[in-house]
């Protein structure tokens, strides 16, 4: 007896109109693998992470500088002046974040002001830096022009800060930051420090990397 036709195996259907679905949603002719738009005031803050994280990661340990036994007093001026340059160098990441917390513990200390300059700052980023040039600002039933609102932020941010603790603040806290820093500087031996080429190069593109993200999309920085 002949045994029964083997039915052949069934193939999955693309729906065509489901395929084509996205080309058309995306304003025809877009790929399917088009990135989604970020907000840049979102991108804005995932360059500031990033660039955070990369300058970070060259920090030197912090046991290493707190080594008790690397410290003595300079014989001189020029050899505390020629111990601090070498250990600025060598310690750049580290002190950078030393007067970064000086200025946030002044900052802090003083709620107020904080607040402040909290609110100079959004008003900076939302009224002028991430706002697209044809949204021009409206406040109180009048349209101000891209003159007009930088005049007003710049106006506003002299008044916050020459008007308000803010400023004497902000120097304080980095004074005691640049005393920290100095004082360990001169008074740690850095005959222990060893700084290659790369680190070298490194330091001097310290500054740019912390500031990259000035560069991002849809600011007008």
């Amino acid at each position: 007896m002949a045994s029964a036709p083997t039915q052949p195996p069934l193939l999955p259907v693309t729906n065509p109109t489901a395929a084509g679905s996205a080309p058309a949603a995306g304003g025809g002719g877009g790929s399917l693998d088009a990135p989604i738009a970020t907000p840049a005031f979102r991108l804005f803050m995932s360059r500031i992470s990033e660039s955070a994280r990369r300058s970070l990661s060259d920090r030197r340990p912090w046991a290493e500088m707190v080594d008790r036994s690397a410290f003595s007093r300079p014989d001189s001026l020029s050899d505390a002046t020629s111990r601090l340059r070498r250990n600025l160098t060598y310690f750049r990441v580290n002190y950078t974040a030393v007067v970064a917390f000086a200025l946030a513990a002044s900052l802090l200390a003083h709620p107020f002001s904080l607040l402040i300059l909290l609110g100079v700052l959004a008003a900076w980023c939302f009224l002028y830096i991430f706002r697209a040039s044809d949204q021009p600002v409206a406040l109180f039933g009048r349209t101000f022009s891209d003159r007009e609102t930088l005049l007003g932020l710049v106006v506003a941010s002299i008044v916050a800060f020459f008007f308000t603790p803010v400023a004497s603040l902000i120097i304080s806290g980095m004074l005691v930051g640049g005393a920290i820093v100095a004082a360990h500087g001169a008074f740690r031996m850095p005959e222990d420090l060893f700084l290659d080429d790369a680190d070298a190069a490194s330091g001097n593109s310290a500054a740019q990397g912390l500031l990259s993200f000035l560069g991002a999309p849809g600011s007008r920085v």
